[in-house]
């Protein structure tokens, strides 16, 4: 005889529990079911309560289609749904529900009641569907306490009752994202936690209950579609602006036909959209809710509905980071805009007139070159294409600017040879300080700034600072200079100007295609990649062999594909993503430390760019007049 155990057919109820432990594993999952069926019921009201985490009491209450008699005894069976009917139905799916596995799965492990039309239904492990009587409710109530009470071992792997509520209560807050139209409310422990009413937009639920800390007025709507009567996918992304930052991504939400799911591209696309408007090292707080034909994704491929298998989400992240470059551009070009007139308005509150009685200042201001704010939904920037001046740029009048700032040495209450004393660092090795301070010259600052002014155009390099700034001096301005974007931007229109020259690679790229989708694409912008220095051929089998790459390129294979593939810019912008791709790799990084001239030169030039920003949208340059310093300590 065999030591080896015999195959065996599981009893019912160990069946029924292993099942059931897929789809319920800790109190949240129960709230997650049972706000799934209040939704699908058509419900425009809903409450949950929770006691102990969940653990002890999880009820939710609706004011839905309720149920019958004969769906109470047979809604907790294996299996049972009112959601489809046939195995062709689960292409064209519309509910969040649809398995009939929730209420069986939860009876299991808990003991489940259900209150709807006159009527109480009571199942668990002990009992089976028992109906009784009970007062008429609109909508229906459905409560679960005990959780694994039956199941001890299961129970110790739950958390403390805090943990397990918190866990509920985002599970909670993900649900209501996506139905501003639903009122919702929370409770935990008899005290009432959060309150939703119903009827808002999508940006201001997404604040109100995921970000309730943030204004609501730094979030935008952007939206977009596959384009006709009749889109295959449409969205519309909440997301905040670039001075709303997370450390990580656990603030960007997606869901797909009002389910939230857990998919890397769409996160990714998020990503692209925002690259180089946020912070280094941080991201952005978004929610992205796209509509989606039923028959074009597949929700059906984990127990817990958390994943989706897409028929082609290529086009659809194309779609959602395109739309946001486009917004975050033009979001920095207005405010640049307003940045300009705040300096401009800010600078004209200190009246030269007054104490000089003269014309004070001449703004030299050109109307041509004032940034005009655009239609977000419609405009489409290209980079490179702007034309900008600098905004900063003033002349002040000679008197006008002794009158108000010049120093009157001789008024000074303090002894002149005390101050020239104190002004002296040299000194004896004795300790008695040297009478270098008697041939001190006053310092003549009229003449210094007309030698600046004289000299070079007016620039003058001050040094680097903290190993990523260069800090110079143009036109009574004070600069402060992001040598990396400086030095990208520079190489950018360089590439863009020689565009064409390439170099060819002794060992050849080769970029392997997903599916058809990806080799029609590259086929259709081959054209545009040999005029920015691709050249590329396609061998078949979804191989494309990469001989050439532009002449600057300092990128990998992987960094081609990425900029080919994964981001999928259009045809028309194709030569700008490689350049400013290639551009990002070839310039200075930061903590660099470049030495005098090379730094002087290149803060010379960044100050002479057309376009002071870099190819992924960030200024390139701040600057701070002298007034604003003057402000800044106090001086008048």
């Amino acid at each position: 005889m065999s030591d080896a155990k015999p195959v065996r057919q599981l009893s019912a109820e160990v069946a029924r529990k292993i099942a059931a432990g897929e789809v319920i594993d800790r109190p949240n999952a129960i709230v997650r079911e049972l706000m799934d069926n209040a939704v699908d019921s058509g419900a425009d009201s809903i409450a949950v309560e929770i006691d102990s985490g969940g653990i002890e009491k999880v009820r939710v209450v609706d004011n839905g289609s309720g149920m019958t008699k004969s769906d109470l005894q047979n809604c907790a069976r294996p299996h049972a749904t009112s959601k489809i009917e046939t195995e062709t139905d689960l292409l064209h799916l519309s509910t969040l529900g649809f398995r009939g596995e929730a209420l069986s799965s939860i009876a299991a492990v808990c003991r489940l009641s259900i209150i709807s039309g006159g009527w109480k239904m009571r199942a668990s492990v002990t009992e089976d569907h028992i109906i009784e009587r009970s007062a008429s409710t609109v909508g229906t109530i459905v409560q679960a306490e005990g959780l694994f009470e039956n199941f001890p071992a299961r129970r110790r792997f739950l958390k403390r009752p805090a943990a397990e509520a918190l866990m509920c209560k985002n599970t909670f807050i993900e649900k209501t994202l996506a139905r501003p139209d639903i009122a919702f409310s929370f409770t935990a422990d008899g005290e009432r936690r959060i309150t939703l009413e119903a009827g808002t937009s999508l940006k201001k639920r997404f604040v109100e209950a995921a970000l309730p800390s943030e204004n609501a007025s730094l979030f935008y709507e952007i939206s977009g579609s596959s384009g006709g009567e009749n889109p295959d996918w449409s969205f519309i992304c909440v997301i905040g602006e670039p001075g709303v930052s997370r450390a990580n991504k656990k603030d960007i939400y997606i869901f797909v036909n009002g389910r939230r799911i857990t998919e890397y591209s769409l996160v990714q696309a998020i990503e692209y959209g925002g690259q180089g408007y946020f912070p280094n090292g941080t991201y952005p707080a978004a929610a992205l809710f796209v509509t989606m034909k039923s028959d074009l994704v597949d929700f059906n491929i984990h127990p817990a509905k958390k994943e989706a298998r897409f028929r082609d989400i290529a086009s659809l992240h194309h779609g959602v980071s395109g739309a946001l470059q486009n917004f975050f551009h033009q979001y920095t070009l207005r405010e640049m805009k307003n940045d300009r007139n705040d300096k401009i308005n800010n600078f004209q509150s200190f009246d030269f007139d007054a104490t000089a009685g003269g014309k004070g200042i001449s703004y030299g201001k050109n109307k041509d070159s004032i940034l005009q704010a655009k239609d977000f939904s419609r405009i489409v920037m290209h980079r490179g294409a702007g034309n900008f001046t600098n905004p900063y740029a003033r002349e002040y009048k000679t008197d006008a600017y002794k009158a108000r700032y010049s120093i009157n040495h001789e008024a000074q209450d303090v002894p002149l040879e005390l101050a020239k004393k104190a002004l002296s660092f040299d000194e004896t090795r004795d300790g008695a300080a040297s009478d270098a301070a008697d041939k001190t010259k006053p310092y003549d600052a009229e003449n210094a700034a007309e030698k600046i002014k004289t000299t070079n155009g007016g620039f003058h390099f001050l040094g680097s600072a903290l190993g990523t700034f260069l800090v110079a001096e143009k036109g009574d301005m004070l600069y402060i200079i992001d040598q990396h974007a400086a030095h990208e931007r520079i190489l950018y229109d360089a590439i863009m100007q020689n565009q064409g020259k390439s170099q060819t690679l002794l060992v050849p790229y080769e970029i392997v295609t997903q599916n058809a989708a990806d080799d029609i694409y590259l086929t259709r912008i081959r054209d545009e990649m040999k005029k920015a220095g691709i050249a590329a051929k396609n061998k078949g089998n979804g191989v494309w062999e990469i001989r050439s790459v532009p002449e600057r390129w300092k990128g990998s294979e992987n960094d081609l594909y990425r900029a080919l593939l994964e981001k999928r810019v259009a045809p028309e912008d194709v030569i700008s993503e490689i350049a400013a791709m290639t551009a990002c790799k070839a310039a200075v990084k930061d903590g660099y430390v470049l030495d005098d001239a090379a730094a002087s030169d290149l803060a010379e030039k960044a100050l002479s760019l057309p376009d002071p920003h870099c190819p992924h949208g960030r200024p390139v340059w701040t600057a701070v007049t002298r007034a604003e310093l003057f402000a800044l300590v106090k001086r008048t």
